[in-house]
């Protein structure tokens, strides 16, 4: 029903600037949740930064420790479409990064959405690989 797919990964040097896009097609909510997770080599899946729209509101800014002050999670309802903007990009950084949807977001509290089981639909990831 709801299809993800990321774009905008790459090779960067540590210090650098990523922006990732991640366009849905399928058709449009009116409220819900989009969010960024990542998973580094040889680790779990982990929750990056979320936002939640309902009709025009939207409120935004649940970040993982690690990126705060670095990430920016963003969406343009018209496009259809979050992106994160990642500044100041650092080797730990160096992960798939995933996409996800939950047509229910709009009512969940900050912490969970950081669980991967709130999550409704997945894209099938981006990497990003950040040199030293």
């Amino acid at each position: 029903q709801v299809q993800l797919e990321e774009s905008g990964g790459g090779l960067v040097q540590a210090g650098g600037s990523l922006r990732l896009s991640c366009a849905a097609s399928g058709r449009t909510f009116n409220s819900g949740a989009m969010g960024w997770f990542r998973q580094p080599p040889g680790e779990e899946r982990e929750f990056v930064a979320g936002i939640i729209w309902s009709g025009s509101r939207v409120s935004y800014g649940n970040y993982v420790d690690s990126v705060k002050g670095r990430f920016t999670i963003s969406r343009d309802s018209a496009k259809n479409t979050v992106y994160l903007q990642m500044n100041k990009l650092k080797s730990e950084d160096t992960a798939v990064y995933h996409c996800a949807f939950d047509k229910s977001g709009a009512g969940r509290s900050l912490a969970d959405q950081r669980l991967t089981s709130s999550w409704d639909y997945w894209g099938q990831g981006t990497q990003v690989i950040v040199s030293a």
